[in-house]
């Protein structure tokens, strides 16, 4: 009996074995994925639209190819007559100090935090949260630390530049005048013929002052500093929330992140203040950075989750769909003779 039972032992410890060493296989595997098209992709793909969008903010910003909208204004009217408040570097938030903080910041706190992580998995041998390693080819490796960062960092530089093409789009259809805009326009209402307030003049030919200054005054709506500062916060603000997980930063989190939207809204109040902005110039540019940090931080990078591989997911869907197979019982043996043993002295 004892010589019937050895081989099904053996074929069940030989069949335990080939399961373990599948298992062992199918973990290394995980652990590295490769990918032959992601560098392709990378370069033809993801360059050639953010080149793209390079190129339409530079035109935006440094070119006459888009005409602003000349709009009208009533004479005296008094939306349009606070003083002029001086150049943009007279500002209390000057450009800049504005562009470097939102390109600066936002990217050391990435890096920081990004390698931060990386250290802790490495340190706790959490290797489940981690994100897989690439395989491109035969011969190059990307490692999890420098796609997640590279990946942070180019969508928020996407993002910043998609905010300042929406800004310049709407300066450039609205031609919103600033408040300060009779000031630099200098109009001359005797020739104008303005004898009542409610005398609307549209003419482009009506303004007498510097031709550059006055450009600037017709673009106003939304406000650009408050919707990059904005978006900069934003982004950070849900970069930390989503990524510090640490004990003891229950407080230190939202302390962080409503100090840095303070600052942003601080900087649209301050251009009101200076008579550079309307408060609907203002709200405005706040929406739009918000909105556009939102989306690509939902919708893009997945709230700063790390990937997951598609062939996980798919390999569990096939398991669940797989069909139930029933295994015939073998009768062994010795349950036989004990079954006749019983009987007999029953």
């Amino acid at each position: 009996m004892l010589i019937s039972a050895m081989p099904a032992c053996y074929r069940w410890t030989q069949h335990t074995l080939l399961s373990s060493q599948v298992n062992m296989i199918s973990n290394i595997r995980h652990k590295s994925q490769r990918s032959h098209t992601v560098l392709p992709c990378f370069v033809l793909l993801e360059m050639v639209i953010m080149a793209g969008t390079v190129m339409l903010a530079y035109y935006f910003e440094y070119t006459d190819t888009f005409a602003v909208n000349v709009q009208g204004f009533f004479c005296y009217e008094g939306a349009y007559r606070k003083p002029y408040p001086g150049p943009e570097d007279s500002s209390a938030v000057p450009p800049v100090l504005l562009y470097s903080l939102t390109a600066g910041v936002p990217v050391l706190v990435i890096i920081v935090g990004e390698t931060a992580v990386f250290c802790l998995q490495l340190a706790t041998k959490d290797f489940e949260n981690q994100e897989k390693t690439i395989l491109t080819g035969d011969c190059c490796y990307i490692n999890p630390l420098v796609r997640r960062t590279i990946r942070f960092l180019g969508i928020y530089a996407f993002g910043l530049f998609a905010t300042d093409i929406f800004v310049n789009a709407g300066q450039v259809v609205t031609g919103n005048l600033a408040p300060h805009f009779l000031a630099l326009c200098k109009p001359n209402y005797t020739a104008l013929g303005c004898k009542q307030y409610t005398q609307f003049i549209s003419s482009a030919h009506a303004c007498t002052g510097n031709p550059d200054l006055i450009m600037k005054a017709r673009k106003t709506f939304p406000s650009k500093e408050a919707a990059l500062s904005v978006y900069a916060a934003m982004y950070l603000a849900m970069y930390i929330t989503s990524t510090v997980k640490a004990r003891g930063t229950r407080l230190a989190k939202p302390v962080l992140c409503l100090g840095l939207m303070c600052l942003a809204f601080l900087t649209g109040i301050n251009r009101v203040a200076e008579y550079r902005n309307h408060w609907s110039d203002v709200i405005a540019g706040f929406v739009i950075g918000i909105s556009i940090a939102v989306f690509l931080v939902v919708c893009v990078v997945n709230n700063f989750r790390g990937r997951q591989p598609e062939h996980e997911h798919s390999h569990m869907d096939n398991l669940a769909q797989m069909p139930m197979i029933s295994i015939p019982r073998v009768e062994s043996p010795l349950e036989k003779n004990h079954i006749t043993a019983f009987a007999e002295v029953t």
